[in-house]
């Protein structure tokens, strides 16, 4: 049987799609923690840490998606 296949830039668009929602929840549970006040200094680093590699890795599947075009 012939199972349906994604083109490469789908997969790249759910990848990136993932990691956008997972940036957001690391978003809002380093506020909820601040918000809280005692929150252990080693875990929101960790977590702010966590969201910086995310940016990282979105902004380079977002150049994959949408090359630069010189005009």
């Amino acid at each position: 049987m012939n199972e349906p296949t994604m083109s490469r830039e789908e997969v790249l668009r759910v990848k990136l799609e993932l990691l956008r929602a997972e940036h957001r929840d690391l978003d809002d549970a380093i506020a909820a923690l601040d918000l809280e006040g005692r929150a252990d200094p080693l875990a929101v680093r960790r977590l702010k840490k966590r969201k910086l590699s995310l940016k990282d890795e979105i902004s380079r599947l977002s150049d994959e998606l949408t090359p630069d075009i010189i005009a």
